[in-house]
C-alpha cells in the first residue's frame, strides 16, 4: 500500500489547491471531502471515489476496507502520516479519513423527477455557504424533489457547502443554472413558480402547493430579482408580527416547505 509521508506530496498540494480553488474542481470535475458520514453519503448518492486516505492512528486499513464495503466505486487507498492528515484535514473530526471524488453534472437538462407533481426549491443568487447547506438540510428532511441554484456565486462542491449541508449535498437531485434558463425550464414542465416577495403578495398557508410548484426565495439582503417576479405564478409571504420585514432565507423557505408537505399529506 502506498504510504505518504510529506506534506510537499503533489498529491497532498493537489488536495490543498482543490479545497482552496473553484476553479480546479470545475477544471478536473474532482472535489475534496472528509468525515465517514459525508463520504458515505457521497457514495450512496452514486458519486464515485477516485483516492481514499487515511490516518492509522485514527481510522484503520480494516475499517476503512470495511467503511467502503462492496461499492463498486473502488478508491485507491493510501496511508497517511500525522502531519499529512492534519495539514488536509479541515477539522480534527473527521474520523481520520479524507477522499478525493468526482464531480456530477448539474445542468439542468439533466433534472428528473420522481412524481408528476414535483415540488421543488430554488434559491437565486445565494452567497453565503451556511444558508445553502441550510437549505439543502432542510430540502433533505423534507425529501423536495430537487434544488435549483440560480445563477450560482459558488460551485455547489465548495468545502464550506459539503459542511454546512452536513453531506445533504450528495442527498439531493440538484441543478444550477441562470435564472432566465430555470424559469424556462420550470415553464416548460408547467410548475408554478410561487415567488417569496413583499409585494403583489397572498399569505404563504393560502397558496395550493399541491400541484406541481417551485418554492423561489431570494437573498435576504436584496430579495428575488424582478424577472422572476415578472414570471411568478403567485408571489407569497409569510406574515410578519414583528418590526422586521424579513427573516433568514433558510428558515422562511424551511416554512413554506413544511406547510407545502402539510398540504400534501407529507408524501
Amino acid at each position: 500500500m502506498k504510504v505518504i509521508s510529506s506534506t510537499q506530496n503533489p498529491l497532498i498540494k493537489n488536495i490543498l489547491q482543490l479545497k482552496e480553488k473553484s476553479r480546479l474542481r470545475k477544471k478536473t470535475n474532482t472535489f475534496v471531502l472528509e468525515g465517514q458520514r459525508e463520504i458515505m453519503l457521497a457514495l450512496k448518492g452514486g458519486y464515485t471515489l477516485e483516492t481514499l486516505l487515511f490516518y492509522p492512528d485514527i481510522c484503520s486499513e480494516t475499517e476503512v476496507q470495511d467503511f467502503i464495503g462492496d461499492y463498486s466505486s473502488r478508491p485507491e487507498i493510501i496511508e497517511v502520516s500525522k502531519d499529512v492528515y492534519q495539514k488536509i484535514a479541515y477539522r480534527e473530526t473527521t474520523e481520520g479519513i479524507v477522499a478525493i471524488a468526482k464531480t456530477k453534472s448539474l445542468d439542468l437538462e439533466n433534472l428528473a423527477f420522481k412524481r408528476e407533481n414535483p415540488l421543488i426549491l430554488v434559491a437565486e443568487a445565494p452567497e453565503k455557504p451556511g444558508n445553502i447547506g441550510a437549505l439543502l438540510r432542510t430540502a433533505d428532511a423534507a425529501n423536495l424533489d430537487a434544488v435549483i441554484i440560480a445563477n450560482p456565486k459558488t460551485d455547489m462542491y465548495n468545502p464550506n457547502i459539503i459542511r454546512s449541508s452536513v453531506g445533504c449535498v450528495f442527498t439531493n437531485n440538484i441543478a444550477t443554472g441562470s435564472t432566465s434558463e430555470i424559469i424556462e425550464f420550470l415553464k416548460s414542465k408547467n410548475i408554478a413558480i410561487n415567488c417569496a416577495a413583499l409585494t403583489a403578495s397572498i399569505p404563504y398557508q393560502t397558496q395550493d402547493f399541491t400541484q406541481a410548484s417551485a418554492v423561489v426565495v431570494g437573498t435576504e439582503a436584496t430579495g428575488l430579482s424582478d424577472e422572476w417576479l415578472n414570471n411568478s405564478t403567485q408571489n407569497i409571504i409569510i406574515p410578519m408580527q414583528g418590526e422586521i420585514d424579513s427573516m433568514n432565507v433558510s428558515v422562511a423557505a424551511a416554512i413554506v416547505i413544511f406547510e407545502a408537505k402539510r398540504q400534501r399529506d407529507f408524501n
